[in-house]
């Protein structure tokens, strides 16, 4: 914008700056709400045990815990996976069961930041050796990257619940093992 070499008329650096004027405020805005949540969420018994979670950052945790709470309206996790719409569905027919595509039932927001977590965590996998990364590079070469981050959600969700509903911690050793 202040390079007057660029053959960028005055109109054109006046709209540039606007934007970029907005995209500013609009990041200090994000700033701001995001470390009013994050102290609102401090406030709950299980906040900082979630946050262990990987792809549970602040935003997930707090998302997570407006929605589900202390979790005990659900039985397990699986329960509370089929309730973010994060299982397969499910077709039997003569005693062979068949699984089909995520049954998308429940809810949206919850489920969407979910699979965004897992995808961030996904992102780092395949330079690592942990349990996690094990496992979730095992299932990828099984089933395709998304169907991965999608189980990967799943079982994110699963551990959350328990780390929810008792007093647990995350441990990766436990809730990953190479298949």
């Amino acid at each position: 914008m202040e390079d007057a070499d660029n053959e960028l008329s005055g109109v054109m650096r006046k709209l540039i700056y606007s934007l970029w004027q907005e995209v500013n405020g609009l990041t200090e805005d994000i700033k701001s709400i995001s470390s009013e949540l994050e102290a609102l969420c401090k406030q709950q018994p299980r906040y900082q045990a979630l946050l262990a979670i990987p792809g549970f950052g602040p935003i997930v945790t707090a998302a997570f815990l407006s929605q589900v709470g202390t979790g005990k309206q659900f039985s397990n996790g699986r329960q509370l996976s089929a309730w973010c719409g994060l299982v397969p569905r499910q077709a039997s027919s003569g005693g062979k069961p068949k699984l089909g595509r995520i049954t998308k039932n429940g809810n949206n927001e919850l489920r969407a930041l979910l699979i965004h977590g897992a995808r961030s965590v996904s992102k780092y996998t395949p330079d690592r050796t942990d349990a996690l990364s094990r496992w979730f590079n095992a299932l990828v070469l099984r089933s395709g990257k998304a169907k991965a981050i999608v189980a990967l959600a799943n079982k994110l969700t699963r551990i959350a619940w328990v780390i929810v509903t008792s007093k647990d911690e995350f441990k990766a050793t436990c809730a990953f093992k190479a298949a």
